[in-house]
């Protein structure tokens, strides 16, 4: 699977929830997105972390090369603050797994 981590600071965080928020749905909907999430930090009210993935090579390309990827790189590019930082690899796997050391406890 291919999985990519983005960390976006926005210029205004509630333009950029509503004006990504059609790349979201559209990228949900990829026969090859495994999953697209989008995170908003606590401590940085203009920072967003999207955590994404794809089945393979093959989707993720499928992805980068879609008309609605096209225009929210546009669209991205009018409402960051900086440069957005980025981890891109593949790893195996279809999705997450469970984390072992924590369990719930129920009282």
């Amino acid at each position: 699977m291919i999985f990519i981590a983005v960390k976006f600071t926005a210029l205004d965080p509630e333009e950029w929830l509503t004006r990504l928020d059609g790349f979201t749905v559209a990228t949900r909907r990829e026969p090859g997105n495994l999953f697209f999430d989008w995170s908003h930090s606590v401590e940085n009210p203009n920072q967003f972390v999207l955590l994404e993935a794809f089945a393979d090579a093959a989707a993720g390309e499928a992805h980068v090369n879609s008309d609605h990827f096209k225009a929210a790189i546009a669209t991205m590019s009018e409402l960051v603050a900086e440069v957005p930082e980025i981890i891109n690899v593949e790893v195996e796997g279809t999705g997450w797994s469970r984390m072992a050391e924590v369990t719930p406890r129920h009282r």
